[in-house]
């Protein structure tokens, strides 16, 4: 079976608990207030199965050793660092990504609807 093609522009369409795990991420309470405000798109092109160092200083101001691989049809990423427990996790259904955040106990959902695209 060959793994879904995640590759394309996304934009933002709903969160849940984002606050919350923004929170868990030790995010202040005015930067937090913003980023919920925010419906940012995002581009994805693939490249798997690399551990790299991620700079999280936009959201966290933290460093992490980042790995994204594949879990089935979704990919799942770990990022090691002073936070337990964190990674996401991305799926497809029909146009629709989906986006679980987790860090120590708290789960966050972001659905991303992808950009048709033009000729």
């Amino acid at each position: 079976m060959s793994k879904p093609n995640y590759s394309g522009l996304y934009h933002l369409v709903s969160q849940e608990n984002f606050e919350s795990y923004l929170a868990a991420l030790d995010v202040n309470f005015a930067l937090r207030k913003v980023v919920c405000l925010l419906k940012p798109s995002k581009q994805i092109e693939h490249d798997i199965n690399t551990e790299f160092t991620e700079d999280l200083g936009p959201v966290d101001g933290r460093m992490c050793q980042t790995t994204v691989d594949w879990d089935g049809d979704k990919l799942q990423c770990v990022q090691r660092g002073e936070k337990e427990g964190r990674g996401w996790t991305h799926w497809l259904e029909g146009n629709m990504l989906h986006l679980e955040l987790r860090v120590k106990n708290v789960v966050a959902q972001n659905r991303s609807l992808r950009s048709r695209m033009r000729c």
